[in-house]
């Protein structure tokens, strides 16, 4: 619970007595790896806050699985449409590892929103941040070539290559695991040299 506070405080001063409420409301789960948080049909009903552990998000498009994103220590895990519009999400979300979780439901949230109006900042803090990330996301899938997406991958999750199997890390970047070989091979060439 201490990383989620921290996280939080790091956004902005929030009171004690909103700080207390929030972690009366959260709920720690120790959850296996390839334990699923959600799949296509269900409602998303809770945020969740990773203080170990890596996720991931993806579609089933044409009987192949779309990896979208990798959440690790000190990220939020949602899907964003679902849980926002109470709508069944399209989304599937599964654990990678064994996982330490904080979560809170959507009513809960929203109570907090209502009880702290600090906790607002936080909230839209946040969900900028996390937008940002879409946006870079969608950028690199149209404009940057997969040695590129590769390298801004590898940068900014060093540990990626080590956590996140191979097949996963080509869905994510829209390549076959094949492509990530040559790059790999080409790169430690390049090393050598």
């Amino acid at each position: 619970m201490d990383a989620l506070l921290l996280r939080l405080r790091a956004l902005y001063p929030l009171s004690d007595a909103c700080l207390r409420a929030i972690t009366e409301q959260m709920r720690r789960e120790e959850l296996p790896a390839r334990r699923a948080l959600l799949a296509p049909g269900q409602v998303a009903g809770r945020i969740y806050f990773v203080e170990r552990g890596l996720a991931r998000g993806y579609y089933l498009h044409e009987g192949r699985e779309a990896n979208t994103w990798f959440m690790r220590e000190g990220d939020f895990i949602i899907s964003i449409v679902s849980f926002l519009t109470r709508t069944a999400s399209q989304e599937f979300i599964e654990l990678l590892e064994a996982s330490v979780l904080y979560s809170i439901s959507y009513e809960q949230l929203q109570q907090l929103y209502r009880d702290f109006p600090e906790f607002n900042y936080v909230g839209r803090v946040l969900t900028e941040h996390y937008y940002v990330l879409s946006e870079q996301r969608t950028q690199q899938l149209r404009l940057l070539r997969a040695e590129q997406r590769y390298a801004q991958l590898v940068q900014s999750f060093p540990e990626v290559l080590q956590r996140v199997p191979l097949k996963h890390l080509a869905s994510y970047l829209g390549v076959t695991p094949e492509t990530i070989s040559r790059i790999r091979a080409q790169g430690a060439g390049r090393e050598r040299n």
